[in-house]
Parts: C-alpha cells; structure tokens; sequence
C-alpha cells in the first residue's frame, strides 16, 4: 500500500514547516553529494529558511567563489562591477571629505592655502577662528577651576586632620603633666585609650609594698 499523494502547498502549522523544511534539505544535500561524487560534477547549493537562517553545500572539489567566477563567466556579466562603482563612489566622496579637512586645518593653525579665498571667505574664516578660541578658551577655563575646587578641597582635609592631630597632641600633654609618665621606674602606670580624637584615662594604679604582697592604691579614673 504506497502513501498518498501529498498536495504541494503552503504548510501553516510552524512545526510542521519547520521539520518538513529540514529533512527535505537534508535529502537535497545528500543527492547533491552523491551527483558530485557520482559524476564528478560541481553542484552548488544555498538556502535561506523563512526564519532567515543560512544553509550550504558546496561540492569538496570547488569553493563557493569559483563557482560564482565560473556563472559569471558562463553567462558573460560581472556580478561584482554594481557593487564596485558603488565602492569606488563611496571612496571618492570620503577623497573629498579628507582633502577638504586637510585644507581647513591648514588654513586655520598654518596659515597656508589662503590664495584662493576672496575677503568674504576670510572674514567667515576669522569669525571661525573666534569661535574656536572661544571653545577653547572656556574649556580651558573649566579644567582650571576644577583643578583649583579639588586642591582646595585637599587643601580642607589636609588642615582638618592637622586640627585634630593637634588636639589629640595638646590632651597627651596635658594629660603627661598631670600624671606624669605612663610607665615610670617605680610602677606608676596610666593607660590611655583614644576614640575618635578624644583621649581617657582608664587606669591608674600605684603599687605599694605592704606585709603580704603588693597592693593597688591610687585613683582609679574612667
């Protein structure tokens, strides 16, 4: 019992599309291998699903440009000639573009190329010259004073931090000459703790001799 015939038309189902597509190219690419190798001939393929996406075979004795060099020649037209007149257009305009960059940067920071040029087009080439010292000049301005706003800023801290070293310096001080050395020859000890730039006194103890030891005398200060 063979299949039945199927009716050559757009399949609507996604799915449906999408694999028929893919094995029908598959079995389009195994017959092309096997005219290539059969019969020695060049076969070419490309294909382009409705998604876009880009599928070839190209015999294993030729290359994709040989084959396009050997249509064009077959046929007698160039394919390529279209395309490089557009190139060569192309390049010509980016000439002129170059050439006349070249030419203003001349006339503007040399002082060259000014033969041609009437007085009209050298007052417009003054005030363009303003214009551009202006530009310039409040660019330069701008770099300055932010310069100077960051120096200032560091120049803040930096007396900040000297405010601060110095107030902690001047309560050692004190401290020192109201209780003399943290660490004496005779036992004397104070410790001083320092938090956020503020100096305390957490101890102080004096240790006396008596008959059954050592024992602490003094203030005790927090």
């Amino acid at each position: 019992m063979g299949r039945g015939k199927i009716e050559i038309k757009k399949i609507e189902n996604n799915t449906n599309r999408q694999v028929t597509y893919s094995k029908r190219r598959n079995g389009i690419f195994k017959k092309a291998h096997e005219l290539s190798v059969l019969c020695d001939a060049k076969v070419s393929l490309i294909m382009f699903s409705n998604t876009g996406k880009f599928h070839e075979y190209i015999s294993p004795s030729t290359t994709t440009k040989k084959m396009y060099d050997m249509y064009q020649t077959t046929l007698g037209f160039d394919l390529w000639s279209s395309h490089y007149e557009r190139m060569k257009e192309t390049m010509t305009k980016l000439k002129d573009t170059n050439n006349k960059l070249r030419r203003e940067i001349r006339q503007r920071v040399l002082g060259e190329d000014l033969d041609g040029l009437d007085l009209n087009d050298l007052t417009i080439l003054e005030q363009q010259m303003q214009d551009s010292l202006t530009v310039v000049r409040e660019r330069k301005y701008h770099v300055i004073k932010t310069q100077t706003d960051t120096c200032r800023k560091r120049v803040k801290n930096l007396e900040q931090r000297n405010g601060n070293l110095r107030l902690d310096y001047d309560t050692i001080h004190q401290l020192e000459k109201r209780y003399g050395v943290v660490q004496n020859e005779e036992g004397f000890e104070s410790t001083v703790a320092y938090s956020n730039g503020v100096s305390n006194i957490y101890g102080f103890y004096a240790d006396i001799p008596n008959g059954s030891g050592y024992e602490p005398h003094g203030p005790h200060l927090t």
